[in-house]
This record gives structure tokens, sequence and C-alpha cells, in this order.
């Protein structure tokens, strides 16, 4: 089975999606409609913007999104042809899963969500972080070669703060999330503890974390006024890393997940466990492909 993958943020660059507009009629049309509904030139940022641009929050989520549900529809010379000669074949998901704001790309791609209504809650969902981290200063920070229940207990320890597992992204690769003083903490616990990297990254706030509760409450609302309709294959979610199909459920986890760490090595992990042979990664750059390859040195995988 084919198993296709949608990165999130941090997978921009400048350029990204260009050559989709200039050589492709659909897309140039999907990206105009796109333009329509946010209400700005996202394409221009996209296509001329610099990498400071395209880290602007309420460009960088919308960005990844359109190039992630446009480029599937469009036969890419550089795409996955690799596992079958029949471009529909590889093109129609059998099972989907997406890395945090992955999730919204991986729902139109599996028929759930429309285009529209996924573009609309991506806007919603990037203007509520942005609000959520501005109002208290909250950071991340990637934790490199120590095990899961390590850093999970060295977080726990840390009272007084808010400090969590953020993205379980590979064996050895954890990011965790929360206040400027927890996660400084943590990091000094953790690199005291045979931590490899513990690394503050520069991001705009504490994604996946309970400091995300304001945007979680308000993205709540806009995601249950929306119409999901059953997906044409599983989805696996990143807050339980299992198979979904129900739109009740699919609303309640992708609710959740702001608040909630992503379960990307476990999500792969049951993907490969229920048929998954190959990986395409759908959207810009390559940061799944190589995750996957961490959590499983067997899995073919290219990019769409």
């Amino acid at each position: 089975m084919i198993a296709h993958i949608f990165p999130g943020q941090g997978s921009q660059f400048p350029g990204m999606g260009k050559e989709l507009y200039e050589t492709n009629e659909l897309a140039k049309a999907l990206f105009e409609k796109a333009n329509s509904i946010i209400g700005f030139r996202i394409s221009d940022i996209m296509f001329s913007g610099t990498d400071e641009d395209l880290k602007q929050t309420k460009v960088t989520q919308p960005a990844i999104f359109l190039h992630s549900v446009i480029l599937p529809n469009v036969r890419n010379t550089t795409s996955a042809l690799a596992f079958e000669e029949n471009w529909e074949a590889v093109a129609t998901p059998e099972m989907v899963a997406g890395h945090s704001l992955g999730e919204f790309s991986a729902l139109v791609s599996a028929k759930s969500l429309s285009f529209e209504d996924g573009l609309k809650l991506v806007i919603q969902r990037a203007n509520a972080m942005q609000r959520a981290c501005e109002s208290q200063p909250s950071t991340m920070a990637a934790i490199i070669g120590l095990d899961d229940k390590i850093v999970e207990e060295i977080c726990a320890g840390i009272s007084g703060e808010i400090v969590v597992p953020a993205n379980y992204n590979c064996p050895g690769q954890l990011v965790i999330s929360g206040s400027v003083a927890g996660i400084g903490e943590a990091c000094k616990r953790l690199t005291k503890a045979g931590a490899r990297m513990a690394k503050i990254l520069q991001v705009g706030g504490a994604f996946h974390s309970p400091l995300m509760e304001p945007a979680r409450k308000a993205l709540a609302e806009v995601i249950n006024s929306t119409h999901f309709d059953s997906p044409i294959c599983p989805i696996y979610q990143n807050v339980n890393a299992s198979p979904e199909t129900d739109p009740v459920r699919i609303k309640a986890n992708l609710i959740m997940q702001l608040t909630s760490p992503v379960r990307w090595s476990q999500s792969v992990e049951r993907m490969i466990k229920d048929g998954a042979t190959s990986f395409i990664e759908v959207g810009p750059g390559k940061v799944l492909q190589g995750l996957v390859k961490k959590i499983n040195r067997t899995m073919e995988i290219a990019s769409a």
C-alpha cells in the first residue's frame, strides 16, 4: 500500500509552487482562488518572497498547505513514478497522515475536506496560534539522542513551569514545548542526562502544548461548524497515531491536536503495521522522508 504523508511548518522555501503555477492551468486557478479567499496575493510571496517573508505565520501555514494540496492535482515530472507507471494509482492515496499542519493537507487529499474549507481552517489556525504565541512568551527545543521516556520524565519533573513533549519525530528525536524558563531548565537537565543535542528552536511559541489552549478553543468553533465528509481512505491522526474514518472523531482529534503532542513516529509505525510498503511525501521539502527512514530504513520513500 502507498501512504501519502504531508509536511508541516518549517518545510517552506522561497519559490515554492512557482513552477506549478507557470506550467499548469489547474494549479494556476487554485492559487488564484486561494489569493481571493485569503485576501492578499500569497502566491506572490511564495514565488518571490524571502525566507523572512515566508516565516510569517499567516503566510507559512497556508503556503505549505497550498503547495501540498495543489501538487497531487498536477502530474509532475519529478513525481514518484518509480512506484508505479500508472500515475492515477500513485496519485490516489490508500492511507494518509500529516505532520501537525500537514494533517489539514492530508484531509483534503483524502477528500474529507474541500480545498476551500481546508484553506479557511488553516488561515483560522494560523491566526489563532499567532495570537496565543503573542499572549505569553514560550518556545520549543529539539532533543537529540535520548530515549523518549527519559525526556518525558525530566519534563514532568520540572515544577512551576509548563514543559511537555510536542513532536515525537523519530527514535532519538523529540521536540519539547513550553514556557521560556521551563524549556531553558529542561535543556540543562537533558544535556546533563546525556542528550547529544538540546537546542532551543527559533519558533514563535509553544506549539502542541497547554499554552495553545486559547488557539484550541478558537479553532474548535470553526472546525465544529465546518462540514467534513468521510475520507476515501484512513487518516492516521497526530493525537492517537490511529486510523480514523469517522468525521466526528476526525474533528475531535483535529481540535485536540493543538494542545497535544504530534505522535509522528508512532503514526508511521502504525501505517507500516497496517500494510504501508511505500511512502510519498506530498508538499515542499524532504523533512518527512528523512524521518521515515530513521523510523524504518526498509521503507521505499520519494517526493511527489
